[in-house]
């Protein structure tokens, strides 16, 4: 909606607004909120609203433990779920210490950064996000089951596919809060689901991608059912990715697209442990079409980035290892510093590979190099690069690094 603050402010007042939620992410990409009366929100806007930080994973400690909330008037947006009668709205925040200055943690914030260096090198990064998940069953007591909503298979119809009538209901929510989906289908997995959304710059994706999960759980939820973003959450079948389409303005689209394909091939390993960051993220890299090993190729779904067939705007890269469990905003903050970092070394991009590295021979396999074999070696990888430092606070990485 692009509001200012004044005219939020008026928008509560004429469309029976009763609570605001105000959003943020903890550390790890978690959403949060904090719910306040229409009174409060003018005096929020002007000083911000305090939150106890030591509770907040990744956020601090008892004794460094106040942090305020401050909206983004630009991120408002109703929530459709909620009465059309005393209407519940809801808007992002920043994050800051008590004197004002950016919370060095706040994930949001880091984006934002990426972008303004990007902006000021003269280049703009978009992105599109594909999130899987499943949809399980609940107990007796309405507690999560592993017992998959269907047995349908990739992109079957009803009535082997039951969560058609779930993603409608999503993909309309999405829409009314103004997210366009492009589409939706049942994916490989018992119980899995996919949808995509349109491309848009890399704040506003990460955004969506965030709101995306909490409307997928609460629809979910609606219909008596579990959303599960997990890597991982049948051990037999296929995990959920988060597949990350990026491109990149500012210049020759032809001269750009390889350096930044290039610098992130060149720093994938360093930043894996920040998309791919539970224990069960790595049982998922080298199965069911879940890449492992470092390359890229038109088309091959076997690889760590593609090149969809498209042609003119809908050119982009596809990068296919991180999973549903990642915090977007770090995922495209570093994608963003990657792909700056390829383009200010103009590296070049390595040959396709153009094979099947699921069936390829162990002399093929061992020309390339692979990511991280589990959550301790992406730590250590990580913990130890200079690139993750200079691009991230020493708080987050520890965050990550040292669970």
């Amino acid at each position: 909606m692009n509001y200012t603050s004044g005219e939020v402010l008026q928008y509560v007042r004429e469309e029976d607004v009763k609570f605001i939620r105000l959003a943020f992410c903890d550390v790890f990409g978690n959403q949060k909120n904090i719910s306040v009366m229409p009174t409060e929100l003018e005096r929020v806007f002007r000083s911000g609203i305090a939150i106890d930080a030591s509770a907040i994973a990744g956020f601090g400690d008892v004794a460094h433990s106040d942090l305020f909330l401050h909206p983004d008037p630009t991120t408002l947006t109703v929530l459709p779920w909620r009465p059309e009668h005393g209407k519940v709205v809801r808007m992002f925040c920043s994050v800051s210490y008590p004197d004002g200055s950016p919370f060095v943690s706040d994930t949001r914030g880091i984006l934002i950064k990426a972008i303004e260096e990007a902006k000021s090198a003269g280049f703009s990064f978009n992105f599109g996000a594909e999130m899987e998940f499943y949809l399980f069953r609940l107990d007796e007591h309405g507690n999560p089951t592993d017992v998959p909503y269907d047995n349908a298979g990739y992109m079957d119809i009803a009535p082997l596919d039951r969560g058609e009538n779930v993603r409608r209901e999503i993909c309309l929510t999405l829409e009314q809060m103004g997210i366009m989906p492009e589409g939706s289908h049942h994916e490989e997995g018992p119980g899995q689901n996919e949808i995509d959304f349109r491309y848009s710059d890399a704040l506003t994706a990460a955004d969506n991608a965030v709101t995306f999960r909490s409307v997928v759980q609460t629809i979910a939820a609606r219909n008596g059912l579990w959303a599960d973003f997990s890597a991982k959450p049948l051990r037999e079948a296929p995990g959920n990715g988060l597949h990350i389409n990026l491109s990149v303005s500012g210049g020759r689209h032809e001269e750009l697209m390889p350096c930044v394909i290039a610098g992130i091939l060149d720093k994938i390993r360093d930043v894996t442990i920040f998309l791919n960051p539970t224990k069960e993220s790595y049982a998922r890299l080298g199965n069911n079409k879940a890449p492992r090993y470092i390359s890229w190729s038109a088309e091959n779904r076997s690889q760590l980035i593609r090149i969809p067939a498209a042609v003119g705007e809908y050119r982009r890269a596809e990068l296919r290892s991180p999973d549903s469990a990642a915090n977007p905003y770090l995922a495209f903050a570093l994608l963003i510093y990657a792909g700056l970092y390829g383009i200010k070394n103009k590296l070049p991009l390595p040959d396709p590979a153009d094979i099947n590295f699921f069936t390829a021979d162990s002399a093929t396999l061992a020309k390339y190099g692979t990511l991280p074999s589990d959550e301790r070696e992406a730590a250590e990888v990580a913990a130890a690069s200079d690139f993750v430092a200079s691009c991230l606070p020493k708080e987050v990485i520890t965050a990550y690094c040292e669970r």
